[in-house]
């Protein structure tokens, strides 16, 4: 049982928006909390800082409601610390008296068909870690393609489509570091297509980042008339939801209207579902669809119609995968560890004590980053349920774990370290009129940081 005279310990690891959407409804519940946040890159934010493209400040927004949770006395940022690597889930246990996982979902879902392994053919996950800078990728990105496939309707492919057919000077203004600029100058791409097995009112865009498609003075947005067409199922959806009505209104608005001359041409396709990558001496030199018709309800069929797409490199972006957490039970179909509201469950169906998850990892990578506080207050309703069966943590004090972090020589970075880190990138956009420069290399980061220091 968990000693009453104490403040709950509670480690959460990731410090994205799941991680601190947890920290804060635990914060403003009637128990008194002790919280400590893991993160393994030296800064926090998770998605936010490195899944977002740089050109959405209002999604980067959020930042600013997540700093004002950070800034609480009950929690502390733990960051450049690796689960499974640096510290254990036994680790853990010794020092908190409940652990939460928030480590959301990094990886890219595969797409079985053929030619996707080919020299050519790329993950949306990949491409938008090196255009935002992750420490852990490389510096480079192949971008000699003029012609693009993106595969997926969602908002990350019309980012990748977006940020493929922006010029590298139409993104300087935002945080993009020096190396993301120099590949997207030279980048070649002057035609990106973007497919969708099913038709307008299936997709998942949003209609604000639809929109925002059309605001660039150098991208022509094309909709194929004939790619416009709803069944019973299509028609229904749009009635019940405005904004499936909102995206299906916007495509129908850019198919009836006279082509413009905007340098770079961004094609929405609907109904082409993609068939296979061409590809010759191991690189793409081709994509094939065929196209679908609707079933009336909303889905499709294939026709037997196939079509060959003459482009050299293909994103595919239909959907983020979590990657297996050591030491807790995976479900690999899923993409989730196995639980019940928040509590993680073992084989037998058993609820793991003291044990739970939120955000991605908890139900998969779906919705919008404001979906993740709902996530968020049902596990923390269950744990704070549980909190009186506690086994309780045997080294519970705060320094606890700091002293063990040190003893092992690992430099982990704090809240006050972002700060430092914060400014440092702040003042090296000044003299560009920038509001920041984004620092990539993690030595740089942990640098600017000062690990170690309150």
């Amino acid at each position: 049982m968990t000693d009453q005279t104490r403040p709950l310990r509670v480690a959460i690891v990731g410090a994205g928006p799941a991680g601190i959407y947890a920290a804060d409804a635990l914060m403003k519940s009637d128990t008194e909390v002790s919280i400590d946040l893991f993160e393994r890159m030296p800064a926090p934010f998770g998605l936010i800082r490195y899944g977002v493209a740089p050109d959405h400040p209002r999604i980067k927004g959020i930042i600013t409601a997540l700093h004002k949770v950070l800034d609480k006395d009950a929690v502390r940022l733990l960051g450049n610390i690796d689960y499974g690597t640096d510290i254990t889930l036994e680790d853990l246990r010794r020092f908190y008296d409940a652990v939460i996982f928030s480590t959301g979902a990094n990886a890219d879902r595969t797409l079985g068909i053929p030619g996707i392994d080919l020299d050519g053919s790329h993950g949306a996950a990949d491409f938008v870690s090196w255009y935002d800078g992750h420490p852990d990728v490389p510096r480079t990105w192949p971008l000699d393609a003029e012609k693009v496939a993106v595969l997926g309707v969602g908002n990350v492919a019309l980012d990748i489509a977006r940020v493929l057919a922006k010029t590298g000077d139409e993104l300087l203004p935002t945080e993009i570091p020096a190396n993301v600029y120099e590949g997207l100058k030279n980048n070649k791409a002057v035609e990106v297509h973007v497919f969708g097995r099913r038709g307008p009112a299936q997709a998942k865009f949003t209609p604000l980042e639809l929109r925002e498609l059309d605001h660039s003075p150098t991208i022509e947005v094309i909709v194929d008339p004939e790619d416009i067409d709803y069944d019973e199922g299509s028609e229904a959806a749009r009635r019940s939801s405005k904004q499936v009505d909102m995206v299906a209104n916007t495509l129908q608005d850019w198919a009836i209207r006279d082509q413009g001359d905007r340098p770079h041409k961004l094609f929405l396709h609907f109904f082409e579902s993609p068939h296979e990558v061409l590809g010759e001496d191991g690189k793409v030199v081709g994509l094939r669809t065929e196209r679908t018709e609707l079933d009336g309800t909303g889905n499709v069929r294939g026709t037997g119609t196939f079509k060959d797409w003459d482009v050299t490199a293909v994103y595919r972006a239909v959907g983020y995968l979590s990657q297996n957490i050591a030491q807790l039970p995976f479900d690999e179909q899923a993409g989730t560890v196995p639980n019940e509201a928040g509590r993680v469950l073992d084989e037998a169906g058993t609820h793991i004590p003291g044990t739970y998850v939120t955000g991605w990892i908890k139900r998969g990578p779906v919705g919008l980053i404001g979906h993740t506080k709902g996530d968020a207050n049902e596990t923390i309703a269950c744990l704070l349920e549980d909190a009186p069966t506690f086994a309780g943590a045997t080294d519970p004090g705060p320094d606890a774990i700091l002293a063990f972090l040190e003893d092992k020589g690992i430099p982990f970075t704090t809240w006050q370290g972002w700060y430092r880190l914060d400014a440092h990138e702040r003042s090296l956009g000044e003299p560009e009129g920038r509001e920041r420069i984004k620092v990539v290399e993690r030595e740089d980061m942990l640098r600017a940081s000062e690990p170690h220091k309150a």
